[in-house]
């Protein structure tokens, strides 16, 4: 496992930037190494949290990765459902990648199908703040084409999956899909607005509130795109499944629900124009994650990787993965867009 952090020198950098003045080392707790990406301390009792970057999924330079996240958390926190970003540390020997001070949301992880409805009502209000003008959007991506964008990224990861060792089966239905997802794009993109989007939107990144209210905290991927891909990935059977502390596993009747709920919420509008493109970019969510999990078989499964902080998380994703390519869970998968009439909404 890759050493963390030291606590001497990030006390000392706290305190030097006047974040936490008189912060000690034995007052920095920590709340998570879980994340692939980011480990989180608790800054005593300040009510602040720091997030530390262990890599960055796109391959940005520390400095970019910092200010495109500082950007994310500025934006959603319009919404009310995310936390602020409140400084930034910039790179160092004690910090690689610098660091983000981000507001502490006290709250629990989802308990699954019950907070779907509360995961639903927060995507909602992300989805329905304004756009801003097409010159201040960055440095957040736009994907103005979020089928060719999407089937982008499902190709570059698609590559991994000869060096995945996958059964043949399951290899031949992700390659079905794959056909797919290119005829599809062929058709052209969605007429339906663009609107913030959290990308990874997979319930393990919410947290539930005393008053159950559900606030997204990892917003890295944050960008403006296509709102029926947040609502996959909060759903699949690849993103439910993810986080250890998330207990419980949708039906169909609850993934239904959800979509209902949300769709209830925009209005009856932006629901007939987001329909016909639920179970479309449903499908090509779930290329994108299951190529991504070939991708981190091929490549990132090592136990010296960046991403491998925490033994028991790791443990958990190699099985979760595991899991996802067996044969009949990606048969479960798929009768959502080859048998979907269970997933129909009014």
């Amino acid at each position: 496992m890759t050493p963390g952090p030291d606590r001497e020198q990030i006390a000392g950098l706290l305190h030097t930037s006047g974040i936490a003045r008189g912060i000690s080392a034995d007052a920095l707790t920590v709340l998570s190494t879980k994340g692939i990406s980011h480990d989180h301390w608790q800054i005593g009792e300040t009510g602040l949290v720091l997030r530390i970057p262990r890599m960055n999924q796109w391959g940005m330079d520390p400095e970019a990765a910092l200010k495109y996240q500082r950007t994310a958390f500025h934006r959603g926190h319009q919404s009310g459902h995310t936390p602020d970003c409140i400084e930034t540390l910039s790179p160092s020997l004690a910090l690689p990648r610098g660091a983000l001070i981000v507001e502490e949301i006290v709250g629990r992880a989802p308990v699954l199908p019950d907070d779907l409805g509360a995961i639903a009502d927060a995507l909602a209000t992300l989805h329905t703040m304004p756009m801003p003008d097409n010159d201040t959007c960055v440095p957040l991506q736009v994907h103005r084409n979020p089928v060719s964008s999407t089937l982008l990224v499902i190709e570059e990861q698609a590559a991994s999956l000869a060096r995945a060792g996958l059964d043949i089966k399951t290899l031949a239905a992700i390659r079905e899909d794959l056909d797919w997802a290119r005829q599809f794009a062929s058709r052209g993109e969605p007429d339906f607005d663009l609107c913030f989007v959290g990308t990874d939107t997979h319930p393990g990144n919410f947290l539930i509130d005393p008053s159950g209210k559900a606030w997204f905290v990892d917003l890295e991927k944050s960008l403006y795109g296509a709102a029926p891909i947040d609502l996959a990935h909060a759903t699949l059977a690849t993103s439910t499944g993810w986080d250890p502390d998330c207990v419980g596993t949708p039906a169909t009747s609850d993934v239904k629900n959800f979509y209902q709920r949300y769709l209830n919420t925009v209005g009856q509008d932006r629901a007939a124009e987001l329909g016909p493109w639920l179970l479309p970019l449903r499908r090509l969510t779930w290329l994108r994650t299951i190529t991504w999990f070939a991708r981190w078989r091929a490549q990132w499964s090592a136990a010296d990787h960046a991403a491998a902080r925490d033994e028991t998380m790791s443990d958990h994703i190699r099985f979760h993965i595991e899991q996802s390519f067996q044969p009949e869970s990606i048969a479960a998968c798929r009768a959502d867009w080859l048998a979907p009439s269970a997933l129909a909404t009014k």
